[in-house]
């Protein structure tokens, strides 16, 4: 049996399938039940016609810290209704960090807030997301 935590686990097995968090090049810097902080560098490509980062960029990684954080409880939790306000531009070379928080927890939906930094410590976006828990265990039933 490994040290790594239940929340590490779970992570580690979402990221092997998921090929959008692998392409934003994500870096996990905490995960835990309820809450994760992820981290990553925007590029040349994930700009749109006015030269600053297409929103799906800051949405995606928000949507990431979302799943990571929601699903670190051991239980598969998918999301049912998303929503983010853009606070200031995003430039190529910008490094975004994610801090997702558990606002509710219960027994089918969970609450979470999303804050979204750039490097300079500014807020550039506010993400909230609600998750559907369906009960089924990532690892076995013993796990949680």
């Amino acid at each position: 049996m490994t040290n790594k935590s239940l929340a590490a686990r779970v992570v580690d097995e979402m990221m092997q399938g998921d090929a959008f968090s692998q392409w934003l090049q994500i870096e996990r810097l905490e995960e835990g039940p309820g809450h994760c902080t992820i981290r990553m560098t925007v590029r040349d490509e994930m700009v749109n016609g006015f030269f600053i980062a297409h929103g799906g960029i800051s949405y995606s990684l928000a949507d990431s810290a979302l799943a990571f954080s929601s699903n670190g409880h051991g239980i598969k939790a998918v999301s049912i209704e998303t929503s983010i306000s853009h606070l200031r531009p995003v430039q190529v070379g910008d490094v975004l960090t994610a801090i997702a928080t558990e606002d509710h927890l219960g027994k089918k939906t969970g609450i979470y807030r999303v804050e979204v930094f750039n490097q300079k410590g500014k807020l550039v976006a506010l993400f909230k997301g609600t998750v559907f828990r369906g009960g089924e265990s990532w690892f076995g039933e013993d796990e949680h």
